[in-house]
């Protein structure tokens, strides 16, 4: 066969194989969707059990709290990676691609394989479906049904380790029917407020539940309410506490071209000139808390070897978090959804940008804290437009505009319901009036920002 007809065989395969992933994937949505938290695990647990405790196979690093589970969950694999080791990944919500929320050694896992993991999957899943609705249950979830998809990729591939995002609070969410020997708590802050509850003591009660008998916990910097609970429930399992700021810490940090280099002391010593490839204060925090839970998982507390971790973290990287996607104008995404994320963002925009003019893009969901957030942008972006995210939970683009008045006032406030539109209208303002320094910010939410990153080239 020649080397065209090869390519075009080998492109037919591909489509055909898109198209079978995306008709699992639409049939995946139909169920409940994963924002919806019933309490229970038992679905789940009664999956595993029946495909053989997958999730018992490898070893686990289990992250949750409110702001940074992916950046951090996202260096953990590549340190654990960089050892030799082989890793599985469980993030959500996905960027571009669905497969993108299982990878394995650090590559989404292809969609021959998605359809694969779902053929081997669909049996059991469809079995406790009947069983719970026999007894009077839903069906597994949208999220239920991916997790245990991920736990079965991981046995089989098979990984050594496997870095689990929690989809949502922590003691119910589906990915807990796993022991973490190592439990992650990022910043705790409000978000999620329906599901989680309405102070941060009884969201924090709900994220410490992924924290198990014996393992270590490490802890990110938290408010004092938060840090009582969850060093609570560390006693109440018998877990060795990792605390920032006590037992590790941010010892120094300075822009370097491209990201930042740092001094971060761990349990096991002190790591100097580590470069991070990765823009903003929070995301030093974060690689303190990666490394910390690398150290408990390689090296039981101990010291790493010091190039393995420059190694590791110099090839990090972190998609839609202050991640530049265009050029003249820079447009920049940042997948803040929340008043602390956009506080995290906001500190790290000047550190490593020197912009003259900031106008933004914002779209939110209808559940979170749009005024709380639009405050916090309002004293960097010279104007903003608003727009519609692609999704049912949204808010309405007219309803958001009359929030963003309220607080940028009308002079400064544009109302565009096509995102296209909007980053269009976005750039052009933006390099109105200066010859260089002209910046597009898109934020607000996870969504808009994987629709940004498509739209311009990046997804």
């Amino acid at each position: 066969m020649s080397t065209k007809g090869a390519d075009h065989n080998r492109r037919e395969a591909q489509r055909a194989a898109r198209t079978a992933a995306d008709e699992v994937y639409a049939g995946i949505l139909a169920r409940a969707p994963e924002h919806d938290i019933d309490p229970t695990l038992e679905r789940v647990r009664e999956v595993c059990e029946l495909l053989g405790d997958p999730q018992k196979a490898y070893r686990v690093v289990h992250v949750t709290g409110t702001n940074g589970k992916t950046s951090t969950g996202r260096m953990v694999e590549r340190l654990v990676r960089e050892h030799g080791l082989r890793t599985g990944r469980f993030t959500s919500p996905h960027l571009s691609r669905v497969t993108e929320r299982i990878a394995i050694d650090g590559e989404p896992i292809s969609d021959e394989r998605f359809v694969e993991v779902w053929q081997d999957v669909a049996p059991y899943v469809h079995l406790v479906d009947q069983r719970s609705a026999e007894r009077g249950g839903p069906r597994l979830s949208f999220f239920e049904v991916f997790t245990v998809m991920a736990f079965a990729a991981f046995a089989d591939a098979p990984v050594d380790v496997a870095v689990i995002e929690v989809g949502l609070g922590g003691r119910w969410d589906s990915t807990n029917v796993a022991d973490g020997d190592v439990a992650v708590i990022t910043p705790v802050a409000m978000d999620h407020e329906r599901y989680l509850g309405d102070t941060l003591v009884e969201i924090a009660s709900e994220k410490s539940g992924i924290v198990k008998d014996g393992a270590t916990l490490v802890l990110a910097r938290q408010a004092e309410d938060v840090e009582g609970v969850v060093l609570a429930a560390a006693a109440e399992h018998g877990a060795r506490v990792v605390r920032e700021d006590a037992e590790i810490a941010v010892v120094e940090r300075s822009v370097a071209v491209g990201g930042q280099l740092l001094t971060l002391r761990g349990t096991g010593g002190t790591y100097t000139e580590i470069f991070l490839p990765l823009h903003g204060e929070f995301q030093a925090h974060n690689a303190l808390l990666a490394l910390a839970a690398v150290e408990a998982l390689i090296a039981g507390g101990g010291a790493l070897e010091p190039g393995i971790v420059e190694a590791g973290f110099a090839d990090v990287d972190s998609p839609g978090r202050l991640e530049i996607v265009r050029t003249s104008p820079t447009v920049v995404v940042d997948a803040a959804h929340n008043p602390a994320g956009v506080e995290a963002l906001v500190s790290s925009l000047d550190e490593a940008f020197a912009f003259q003019r900031v106008v933004g893009v914002f779209g939110v969901m209808a559940d979170k804290d749009p005024e709380g957030m639009l405050s916090v942008l309002e004293p960097v972006l010279d104007e903003i437009v608003v727009t519609a995210v692609n999704n049912p939970r949204a808010l309405e683009p007219d309803a958001l505009g009359e929030i963003a008045v309220d607080v940028f006032g009308e002079d400064r406030v544009h109302v565009v319901e096509r995102l296209d539109e909007a980053v269009d209208l976005a750039a052009g303002l933006a390099e109105r009036d200066v010859e260089r320094g002209a910046a597009v910010l898109v934020t607000g939410s996870v969504l808009l920002v994987a629709e940004a990153r498509i739209l311009l080239g990046r997804g």
